[in-house]
């Protein structure tokens, strides 16, 4: 019984992981919003510094 159960939720943990076109989102959408996040969080640490460098300075 356990081993049945065991069988079971590998399985369908490993038909989760592959990619399904109409219910998941395509990997290239994925790959360009990981990019826009990535680039977001870079302007904004890149701000920072900027600014606290403009403090520096001035103060």
């Amino acid at each position: 019984m356990v081993e049945a159960q065991k069988r079971l939720s590998h399985t369908t943990l490993k038909r989760r992981q592959r990619f399904h076109p109409k219910r998941d989102v395509r990997p290239a959408v994925l790959a360009k919003a990981n990019r826009l996040v990535i680039w977001v969080a870079a302007f904004i640490g890149l701000s920072f510094l900027a600014i606290v460098m403009l403090q520096a300075v001035l103060g």
